[in-house]
């Protein structure tokens, strides 16, 4: 009996327990804290807006209770730090790693808690000033304009001074936990659940579920690095020590043949991009896929065709299967491109190897390279991401290059990168009717819309249909409720950790799964690396050029708003 694409299909199983982690988890917060939360918040917003009708400046009751609203959060229900914990990640330690995963809560040093004991007495001397300074103004009834400007400066003055006590009084909190037996807890739920999942993609449960323990113990010690002190300094984080780590292993003693059925990396990454799809707001990609359709949609036909033309004319290869694969993995999204592409215009095997090894090893040089080239000439964060989501060529290596800049450069990488996805299918169909018409002008094209929605990455609709929900939610929350139950709750205790791991899975996976050695060929042979390199450059050249005319020129507004 065949199985339904709905169970078979890699895209769809992303969407399905990306949902299942994210809609499970949005329903827990609503069945727990929710109503006392709803309680709280209101009555705060109320005491906020009373206070704005009795003054025309912030006092200090509207300060106090602002502060009140803000610390109240889904974070601090229980439900919201058991979460927290059962998806922890190791803490940041300098020379010790042990204190990563277990710390004893120690009193800080007797310096510094005199440097507390002071800051706070002066907080206090300055609310009691403030309170005279206000206390003035009131009996004037706030009509007093000298009045009301020497208790704003006063009241301005004790905000400074209780910043900069929170700031000392944060550095010197230290937790006891001990994050292993909930890490361990994590590798299992994880490691089930995508075993579930591929074991209806045709692997066998045991089998998949032994090389996820190896493939998630690489990633725990990836994590780890990243969380040195020094590391974490430099940027050098957990993306780029997971990748260097799967190098390492293959390219020295070789990734075991056990291990090889969980490097699923495609899996793994899709699946954290639909939950990525949560932090990521209807509004914000409809802001980002303004300029990023004219990155995505303008630039990657006329690279494609310029780099097809450039082989065919003046390279002269002499398979143009050859060439539309190469010119197609490069310029589209790398792997699954290749494949579609390969697919439509009937490349052989061995073709469609070329290209994707070409696409693996420049995609590895290029994730590493391009952050490392836009920090040092100082390329705005967003610019950056624009530039890598239109260049790099896998999407898992997008999001990995996005990590290495910041969030927003991550999510407008991955944003474009899946926008430019989506011509997957139009870029098969219309690769298909060309060979059919004109290369192997056979008259019989058979290519519509179930070859175009075959070719579509299904895992966008699970993307899209998280931010929609999410979306959907937050307006109809209100900001302060969707503050404490969205963003602190569902995406601050969970859905950015969970995510966060998946993507160190993905690039574990890349690292494990590239050798050098295998992969030497390639760069021999002259012609389709030549064309891989001269059409590279091309798009490098476009797409900065495009993504600085549309985000900083055309509009300057949506990218202030990221």
């Amino acid at each position: 009996m065949r199985k339904s694409t709905l169970l078979s299909t890699e895209d769809y199983w992303a969407i399905w327990i990306g949902s299942f982690l994210l809609l499970s988890t949005l329903l827990f917060f609503f069945l727990g804290p929710y109503a006392d939360l709803k309680e709280e918040i209101d009555s705060y917003e109320g005491a906020l807006l009373l206070e704005n009708e009795r003054a025309p400046f912030r006092t200090i009751e509207w300060y106090e209770t602002s502060r009140a609203l803000s610390d109240t959060k889904a974070s601090s229900h229980p439900l919201g730090k058991f979460l927290k914990n059962a998806t922890t990640k190791p803490a940041t330690w300098k020379t010790n790693p042990v204190v990563a995963f277990y710390r004893i809560e120690t009193e800080p040093p007797q310096s510094l808690t005199a440097d507390i004991q002071e800051k706070r007495d002066m907080v206090e001397q300055s609310r009691e000033e403030a309170g005279i300074a206000q206390e003035l103004a009131t009996q004037e009834d706030f009509k007093n304009d000298g009045l009301n400007q020497s208790a704003m400066a006063a009241i301005e003055e004790w905000q400074v001074e209780l910043r900069e006590y929170d700031s000392i009084n944060n550095k010197a909190r230290t937790s006891s936990f001990n994050k292993l037996p909930w890490i361990i807890g994590l590798m299992l739920f994880l490691g089930f659940c995508f075993a579930i999942g591929s074991t209806f993609l045709g692997q066998r449960f045991g089998r998949f579920f032994k090389g996820f323990i190896y493939v998630f113990l690489v990633g725990l010690l990836a994590y780890l690095l990243g969380a040195q002190s020094n590391m974490k300094a430099i940027g050098f984080g957990y993306a780029a020590w997971a990748i260097l780590l799967g190098l390492l292993i293959s390219n020295t003693m070789g990734t075991p043949q056990w291990v090889k059925p969980a490097l699923s990396t495609e899996f793994y990454i899709k699946t954290g991009l639909v939950i990525l799809g949560a932090e990521i707001l209807l509004s914000k990609i409809l802001a980002i896929g303004l300029p990023g359709i004219f990155v995505a949609w303008i630039v990657t036909p006329v690279v494609l065709v310029t780099t097809y033309w450039f082989g065919q004319k003046i390279l002269k290869i002499s398979s143009k299967t050859l060439n539309m694969t190469v010119s197609a993995d490069m310029s589209v999204c790398g792997v699954s491109a290749a494949v579609a592409t390969a697919a439509a215009c009937k490349a052989t095997k061995e073709e469609l190897t070329v290209a994707i090894g070409l696409s693996m090893i420049f995609t590895s040089v290029m994730m590493i390279v391009m952050p490392a080239f836009i920090n040092s000439v100082g390329i705005p964060e967003i610019l950056g991401g624009a530039w890598i989501g239109g260049t790099i060529d896998a999407t898992g290596a997008v999001v990995a290059a996005g990590a290495f800049l910041g969030e927003k450069a991550l999510s407008v990488a991955a944003t474009i990168k899946m926008i430019q996805n989506v011509l997957i299918g139009a870029i098969a169909f219309g690769v298909a009717v060309y060979f059919a018409t004109r290369v192997e002008k056979t008259g019989d094209v058979r290519v519509g819309k179930d070859e175009i929605w075959k070719r579509f990455p299904k895992f966008i609709l699970g993307f899209l249909g998280a931010s929609i929900i999410f979306s959907l939610i937050y307006v109809s929350l209100g900001n302060h409720l969707a503050y404490s139950m969205i963003d602190q709750g569902v995406i601050g205790t969970f859905s950015k950790n969970i995510r966060g791991w998946l993507f160190c899975l993905a690039f574990v996976s890349i690292g494990l799964s590239i050798n050098f050695a295998d992969l030497r060929s390639h760069f021999t042979g002259g012609k389709p690396l030549i064309l891989y390199l001269c059409g590279q450059a091309l798009n490098l050249c476009l797409t900065l050029l495009m993504a600085y005319i549309m985000f900083y020129l055309v509009f300057p507004q949506i990218t202030a708003s990221i």
